[in-house]
């Protein structure tokens, strides 16, 4: 008799095993199932520049959250981009939420430059509005107080017509 029950115990055993092993590679199917997203490693406020030093990496497994709502998906989506809003630690992003840096600013003082082919005129003004490199914004000239319309540089200058 003690030998059949080692026996058993011993199949029992084995069970256990094999169970345990099956619930280790059903977890990582799982969470290999996932998407992996960035999301803030700490509070960004509105006006913070996000880095890549500020984003983690998280695995949502349970994929009902993302189906709620836009995220995010890539660090190349968020990495110099400003936060508009408070970004919580942990949580999707959503695309919303983060913006191109502003460039020039409300009430700035900028240079308005025409160009065409190899005429190039500067005037300087201000802005009339906030704008991010590519947007269009309305620019008061300082020497005639006309209002014109202009395309904001990377580098502040404001262009108007031409090309």
């Amino acid at each position: 008799m003690p030998k059949k029950w080692f026996a058993a115990t011993r199949a029992i055993c084995l069970a256990a095993r094999v169970l345990a092993l099956f619930a280790v590679n059903c977890q990582s199917t799982i969470t290999a199932a996932g998407t992996l997203l960035p999301v803030p490693g700490t509070t960004l406020y509105p006006g913070d520049i996000i880095s890549e030093q500020a984003l983690i990496d998280r695995d949502f497994a349970d994929d009902s959250v993302l189906s709620k709502m836009a995220a995010a998906r890539t660090r190349s989506d968020l990495v110099g981009k400003v936060a508009r809003r408070t970004l919580l630690p942990g949580q999707p992003i959503p695309p919303n939420a983060v913006g191109e840096p502003t460039v020039v600013a409300n009430g700035a003082k900028v240079q308005i430059l025409f160009e065409e082919e190899t005429l190039r005129i500067l005037a300087l003004g201000t802005a009339l509005q906030s704008g991010s490199a590519g947007e269009v914004i309305s620019v008061r000239n300082s020497a005639s107080g006309l209002t014109v319309s202009g395309t904001v540089q990377a580098d502040g200058t404001v262009q108007v017509g031409g090309g």
